[in-house]
C-alpha cells in the first residue's frame, strides 16, 4: 500500500518506521525539507498543505491508497473529494475536518453527543474575546481553533490578561483561521489521555490511560498507566467510544479528559498517534501506538491491547535557536537501566522545542511516581546545543 503522510514530525517519524517493518510504502508531506519523517520515508514533498492546489496535485501525482494527517494545518474539506476519488483518508474525511478545527470537535461532542465539557464560548476578535470571558467567567483558558502543542494557548486570572491572551493565541495560531475557544476553568485533579483504537470489522479498543503534565500549553512527561477510578474509566471509555463512533473510520485517536471531583469532562480529541502516548515507545504496552494506528488503518486484526509494564516519558527541549543542533549527554542517558531515547532529527531548533524524549519502563508493581522521576533525570542528561 501507498501512504501520503500529511504531516513529518516526530509523531510521523515514528509511524514511517512502523509502516516500513510491515512492507509499507510512504511519502512524506511537510512545509520543509528534512523534517523527521522525511528522513526515514521512501519519499518526499515539500508544500504548504493549506494551499488546495499544491494538495490536490501531490495527491494526484502519488495516487495513494492512503492519506494520513499528521498535523493541524491542512486544507481538510478537501479530503471528501479524495474519499470520492477511492482514497481512505484516516481516520475519515469527516474525522479528519471536523478534528482540525476545535469548534466543530467541541459542538459535536457537547451540542450532538451531549458530553460534559466545561462551559464555552468563541470569539474572533479581541471584543469578542472581553465578552465570552465575561460570560464564561474567570480564570478560563484561551486556544486558537486550529494549533498543536499547546501553541497560542493561555490562562486568563485578570482583565489585564484578555488582550495578551488575544494577541498570544493569534500569533500561534496554524492556518487561515483566526477564531478561538475560551473555556471555564474546570477544577480538575488529573489530565489523562485515552488511546483509542477503531477498527474496520472488529470492537473499539482502549489503551491503559496516559497521564501528563503540561507547562506552557505542552507535555512535559507522561506515564502509564494513569491512576483513575474504575467508575471514571468506564465513563471516560463511553465518551470516546460515542465521539470516535460519531467520527467514522479505523485508526487511533487520542481523547483527552479531566478528572474532576464531579466526573469526567470530556476536552479534546486527536484522530492520530497522540504526544503524550509516546510513553508506549518504552514498552508498555504488546503494541505502541503508531503500530495499533497503522494496523487499524490497513484493516489488520487487534486483538487485545495489553499492559506489560508501566513508563514514562520525559521531553528533552531546546533552550536556544539554531539552524545546526547539535547534542552532548548520549552516552549517560544509554547507560541507565530500563531506559531508552529517542533523538528527532529536527534540523533546527527554538526554546521549548521538543528535540527528543527520554523513556524508561519498569515492572507492574513499580509506583508511577519513581518511573516518572527516573525519566525527568534521563531526559536531563542529553543537552541541545546551538
Amino acid at each position: 500500500m501507498k501512504i501520503l503522510l500529511l504531516g513529518s514530525g516526530e509523531l510521523g517519524k515514528e509511524f514511517v518506521i512502523s509502516a516500513q517493518r510491515i512492507g509499507q510504502t510512504v511519502i512524506a508531506v511537510d512545509s520543509y525539507e528534512n523534517a523527521p519523517a522525511m528522513q526515514v520515508a521512501h519519499g518526499f514533498e515539500v508544500i504548504n498543505m493549506l494551499d488546495g492546489e499544491a494538495l490536490d496535485r501531490i495527491v494526484a501525482k502519488h495516487q495513494p491508497d492512503f492519506i494520513v494527517p499528521e498535523i493541524e494545518a491542512i486544507r481538510t474539506e478537501r479530503f471528501y473529494d479524495y474519499e470520492k476519488q477511492g482514497i481512505t483518508v484516516v481516520p475519515s474525511a469527516k474525522a479528519a475536518n471536523f478534528t482540525m478545527n476545535r469548534k466543530a470537535i467541541r459542538d459535536l461532542a457537547a451540542k450532538e453527543l451531549g458530553l460534559k465539557t466545561a462551559n464555552y464560548r468563541y470569539a474572533t476578535t479581541a471584543e469578542e474575546l472581553t465578552k465570552a470571558v465575561a460570560e464564561v467567567g474567570m480564570p478560563c483558558v484561551v486556544k486558537p481553533l486550529m494549533s498543536s502543542s499547546g501553541k497560542g494557548q493561555s490562562t486568563i486570572k485578570t482583565e489585564s490578561d484578555i488582550e495578551k491572551a488575544w494577541q498570544y493565541a493569534v500569533d500561534g495560531s496554524r492556518g487561515d483561521v483566526v477564531e478561538v475557544i475560551v473555556e471555564a476553568f474546570v477544577k480538575f485533579n488529573s489530565e489523562i489521555t485515552l488511546l483509542t483504537v477503531t477498527q474496520n470489522n472488529n470492537p473499539t479498543l482502549f489503551c491503559a490511560p496516559i497521564g501528563h503534565r503540561q507547562e506552557r500549553g505542552d507535555y512535559q512527561e507522561s506515564w502509564q498507566p494513569a491512576l483513575i477510578s474504575d467508575k471514571d474509566l468506564y465513563e471516560a471509555q463511553d465518551m470516546a467510544e460515542k465521539v470516535t463512533e460519531a467520527l467514522g473510520g479505523a485508526g487511533l485517536f487520542g481523547v483527552e479528559f479531566f478528572l474532576a471531583d464531579d466526573g469526567v469532562y470530556f476536552s479534546e480529541l486527536s484522530p492520530r498517534p497522540h504526544d503524550t502516548g509516546m510513553v508506549t515507545l518504552a514498552g508498555t504496552q504488546n503494541f505502541n501506538e503508531f503500530e495499533l494506528h497503522l494496523r487499524a488503518i490497513l484493516s489488520l486484526p487487534i486483538f487485545e491491547i495489553t499492559l506489560e509494564k508501566v513508563g514514562a516519558s520525559a521531553v528533552i527541549l531546546a533552550s536556544e535557536n539554531s539552524e545546526n543542533p547539535s547534542f552532548t549527554g548520549i552516552e549517560k542517558i544509554a547507560a541507565l537501566p530500563k531506559t531508552d531515547f529517542r533523538i528527532f532529527g529536527k534540523p533546527t531548533s527554538r526554546p521549548y522545542r521538543r528535540m527528543g524524549v527520554a523513556l524508561v519502563n519498569d515492572s507492574l508493581e513499580t509506583p508511577i511516581d519513581i518511573v516518572v522521576e527516573k525519566a525527568k533525570k534521563a531526559a536531563a542528561q542529553i543537552t541541545v546545543h546551538p
